[in-house]
């Protein structure tokens, strides 16, 4: 995981440094040291950092000659949308 991939997932997420580092249970200080290089991390904060952006769907994908990079993980449909057209989800989110 590169400090790069922590700025992308959290944009991703829209989460600020404080939503990171309370879902992963390391101080703040820590994951905005990560990401702008100034603290490589330990092993036991880094393992956090990354369990709570994977719980919150951000999928890593691996330098692979385009480089390093994150995904928000494609969620799926709750079960009462599920088998409605989308024109219908939109209309009933007008309430």
């Amino acid at each position: 995981m590169k400090p790069a991939q922590v700025r992308m997932a959290r944009a991703a997420l829209n989460w600020s440094l404080a939503q990171l580092s309370q879902a992963a249970g390391v101080h703040r200080n820590t994951v905005s040291n990560f990401e702008t290089g100034k603290y490589a991390g330990s092993e036991e904060a880094l393992t956090a950092i990354r369990a709570a952006l994977e719980s919150a769907g951000i999928q890593f994908i691996p330098e692979n000659g385009g480089g390093a990079g994150v995904r928000l993980a494609k969620r799926s449909a709750p079960a009462a949308d599920q088998g409605k057209r989308p024109e219908d989800l939109d209309a009933s989110n007008d309430d």
